[in-house]
Formats: C-alpha cells, structure tokens, sequence
C-alpha cells in the first residue's frame, strides 16, 4: 500500500515536498510516479523516477520547478515542488509500477495507486 503526505495549502511562489512511502513491503524494485489531478480535469502526469533514480522524467509543465528523488533506504519517494502556481493545485497521488516496469511505462499506467494528498496554491 502507497501512502502519501506533505500536502497543503501555500502562496504562490512557495515550496512543498510531498513524500511517498510503501507499506508492509519494500518499494523496490519499482519505479514510482507522481500524478496529479484538478478539479474538474483528467489524472495527469507529473514526474517518475526509476527505482535506482537514475532515469527520471517530468511533465513540461513542471521541468525546472519540481524534482523527484527517492531514498530507497527509507523505502521512500520524494516531490520537491518549489515555484509554486496556482495551476498547480491538485490532488497529488503517488504511484508504482510493476517490479521491473520500465519507468517510461509506469509513467504512462501504474499499477499500484495511493491516496492523494491535496495541494493548494493561493495567489
């Protein structure tokens, strides 16, 4: 089970890091990702990150601004979001692929989902 947290409510410009740890089993080797989704819009992609961290891939609309990372000592995944926009308000979900999945594919579908956890950004 996926569990994330370190959401919540920031003003434009601000930072958050969001963390993702798994339950009751090691998070690799699984390649993670974190999706987000707006009200009123589609679950969209964020960032992955291979389990070693080697290969990691954002979104276009969050390329220098946010950095994931995992720290697989503590079985944990990391979002570092700083130049916070109000479009950046979501509900961030984490998520993992299969062992093995390439990163690019658990970037298109993960298999295994989290709860999200909100994130709002005032202006």
């Amino acid at each position: 089970q996926l569990q994330a947290w370190g959401g919540g409510l920031v003003q434009a410009g601000g930072s958050l890091r969001l963390s993702c740890a798994a339950s009751g089993r090691p998070f690799g080797p699984y390649a993670t990702a974190w999706f987000r989704q707006a009200p009123g819009k589609e679950r969209e992609f964020v960032a992955a990150i291979s389990w070693s961290g080697g290969i990691t891939y954002y979104s276009d609309f969050v390329q220098g601004r946010f950095t994931i990372a995992r720290d697989n000592a503590k079985n944990s995944v990391y979002l570092q979001m700083n130049s916070l926009k109000p479009e950046d308000t979501a509900l961030y979900y984490c998520a993992a692929g299969a062992a093995n999945t390439p990163t690019a594919a658990v970037a298109r579908q993960p298999r295994y989902w989290g709860q999200g956890t909100q994130v709002t950004v005032s202006s």
